[in-house]
């Protein structure tokens, strides 16, 4: 366990906890929008288990009035309504921070919680120095009290009987769905947290429904009063006073900043085998399968001759395929059709799209690949969090063919770099992979809107509309200096060629000439060297901090958020620490980073997978190796507070290998 203390910055970090299916997820969102609609910034962390129902899950959610953009290990107010969120993670409440219980389970028995691994068992019993068989409820909260956390045991079991006379309902399994909103207005009252933006939040969830809106507010209100009559000591920690207004921001998670993304850019195929943490994109896009356009714009098809669509509504072809080959089957021909196409996996259903990626590398297709990375290898960690496919992305397939590979580091990065990657894949007539991963995914955050006053889309290089006039062959894979040929949709009048999975002429023609492998190689492999010349460096790295530093962090992907905050922590400790983020992967960003770190004197490369896999691809492509690393590999993202620790062991002792732990 971490030692725990208060940080410089002004964070409050609030935990649900209870077994899956038990409303926990609804329960932290409620929190979240409520917290968000008092004028907070929010960062949400889930956690779960790859079960549907009865192991533990928690969710995290961090609040500030300035930035947040990861979780903490420290805990201001634990908020459960079964035992097993207490023997978990009580031991990580803040001395002044407060545990919500229920007070009908003090003597709820170690032993009789069958979810709690064996290792979590012996954690909890060498820090009451207990036998586990002889460990009850009360002992953890006897031990935490004795640490200075405040203890709020609610009646549940009493609260909820009075909220079913209150609503005219009796039955005991309808009234306990409102037992985690009941322990969400518990906290906030002990926050000192109007109610009144709890309502806000239930109007938003349950919209239209007003009789559900109404019985969760009595529920709330009912555990208002018992909470404000019941304890007179509250929290030692408050967040600073903000003014609420009508910030245009919104609550979100990744999935679904990356469907509205996609809408946006002018995909309207996607295709998905189910798999976690990838899904419930496509679920979001299946939701918005018709969507509102804009009346005054006219929406205009290059690849159509003739053909233009004018109307209110947009739609998107959303496929749930048989397997991930037919997935990224199906994306490529609707690519050839002249549609904008993707497809969305997890690492598993990523290994399985390999040869259909290669075709695409081979007929110069565009696609996007959205990569939401997770635990590994095979089934691995199936909703747990790794950056561990990056160097997978970059070399997977057989053979050699271009593919661009970007990776985003946040949630706003994520919208842009969506519709960058639809621009690069038609651009430079190649598949793209865009690497997320698990906790960008699954991550709530307070977002801004995003503006498209400067999002441009670059369809690429399309044949005329003559082919058929002409008298000549068409050549869909015509030599060029460039390396691009330009394409047509299939069905085209006179657009006739030839796509094959084995190595063609100009017109797609099967052939094994040797001199014809050697054009039509380079021809290919040609784009790659067009894209890293033309992409600009600003969307191929990130720089934070100090350019003449000597002491410099590298990472990629969802590190940012907390390696930034950790940088924010550190202010007047380590203000000469500057972090270089590559979001450029392949093709790498060489002479920008070679110029960057050339002078550097420490470089720490930090990553959630075991090798350093930046580390390695930076030392095969620039020769500059990190001098050290800080690593994560148990499937839960970096905390800002392991960081700040980590950071402080690798400059002020040296050392060269930290790895994380937390949870």
């Amino acid at each position: 366990m971490m030692d725990l203390k208060q940080r410089s910055s002004p964070k409050f970090c609030w935990m649900i906890g209870g077994s899956q299916g038990s409303g926990v997820d609804s329960a932290a969102n409620a929190y979240a929008y409520t917290i968000a609609s008092a004028g907070y910034n929010v960062f949400g962390k889930r956690e779960y288990y790859s079960n549907i129902k009865g192991e533990h899950s928690y969710f995290t959610v961090v609040a500030s009035n300035g930035n947040v953009r990861s979780v903490l290990e420290e805990i201001h107010m634990l908020v459960t309504f079964d035992a097993e969120t207490v023997f978990r993670h009580a031991f990580n409440v803040l001395p002044g921070g407060g545990v919500i219980y229920d007070q009908s389970q003090v003597e709820e028995k170690l032993r009789n919680i069958h979810t709690l691994e064996p290792p979590v068992v012996k954690r909890v019993s060498e820090v009451l120095g207990k036998e586990a068989s002889d460990v009850r409820l009360k002992d953890v909260l006897n031990y935490v009290e004795g640490k200075k956390v405040k203890l709020y045991p609610i009646p549940y079991s009493d609260l909820l009987k009075r909220v079913g006379d209150l609503i005219g309902q009796q039955q005991l399994s309808f009234l306990t769905r409102l037992v985690n909103i009941m322990a969400v207005a518990a906290s906030l009252s002990i926050m000192d947290v109007d109610l009144r933006y709890l309502q806000a939040a239930l109007e938003y969830t349950f919209r239209g429904k007003k009789k559900v809106v109404g019985m969760n507010m009595t529920a709330a209100q009912t555990i208002h009063e018992y909470v404000r009559g019941s304890f007179t000591s509250f929290l030692d920690y408050k967040l600073p006073q903000v003014t609420p207004n009508n910030r245009d921001v919104f609550i979100m998670n990744g999935t679904t900043v990356v469907g509205i993304a996609k809408i946006a850019s002018g995909c309207r195929f996607q295709t998905y085998y189910p798999i976690t943490p990838a899904s419930d994109e496509s679920v979001f896009l299946e939701d918005k399968a018709v969507f509102p356009l804009n009346s005054d714009v006219e929406y205009e098809y290059p690849h159509i001759a003739e053909g233009k669509y004018v109307g209110k509504e947009g739609n998107i072809v959303v496929v749930q395929a048989e397997d991930e080959i037919a997935a990224i089957d199906m994306a490529v021909g609707a690519s050839l059709a002249g549609v904008r196409a993707a497809t969305a996996t997890s690492g598993p259903g990523f290994s399985l799209m390999m040869e259909g990626l290669g075709w695409a590398g081979m007929n110069e297709v565009p696609v996007v690949v959205t990569l939401y990375q997770r635990g590994g290898p095979s089934t691995g960690l199936p909703t747990r969090h790794e950056q561990g496919d990056m160097l997978f992305t970059i070399h997977a397939g057989h053979g050699e063919f271009p593919r661009i590979v970007l990776a985003s580091g946040d949630m706003e990065e994520a919208f842009y770099d969506t519709i960058k990657a639809f621009n690069y894949a038609e651009r430079y007539q190649m598949p793209v992979i865009h690497l997320l991963d698990k906790s960008i995914a699954n991550s709530t955050i307070t977002l801004r809107r995003p503006s498209l006053d400067n999002v441009i889309i670059e369809r690429g290089l399309w044949a005329d509309g003559e082919l058929a006039n002409g008298g000549k062959t068409f050549k869909r894979y015509e030599y060029t200096e460039s390396g691009l040929s330009p394409r047509v949709a299939l069905g085209t009048k006179g657009g006739i060629f030839w796509a094959t999975g084995d190595e063609h002429d100009e017109l797609g023609h099967i052939t094994e000439d040797p001199t014809i492998r050697d054009a039509m190689m380079e021809k290919r492999m040609r784009k790659i060297e067009l894209a890293d010349s033309e992409i600009p460096v600003e969307e191929k790295i990130s720089v934070y901090g100090d350019r003449s530093s000597d002491k410099w962090i590298v990472s990629w992907g969802s590190t940012k958020g907390p390696i930034l905050d950790a940088m924010e922590e550190l202010t007047g400790i380590r203000d000469d620490l500057a972090f270089l983020q590559v979001r450029l992967l392949h093709p790498f960003p060489s002479a920008p980073i070679i110029e960057i770190l050339r002078n550097a004197r420490m470089i720490i490369d930090i990553e959630q997978n075991y090798s350093g896999q930046l580390g390695q691809l930076m030392r095969m492509r620039t020769s500059i190796a990190p001098t050290h690393h800080i690593l994560k590999y148990n499937g839960r993202p970096f905390s800002m507070s392991e960081l700040v620790v980590a950071l402080q062991d690798v400059i002020s002792n040296g050392t060269k290998r930290v790895v994380c732990k937390g949870e």
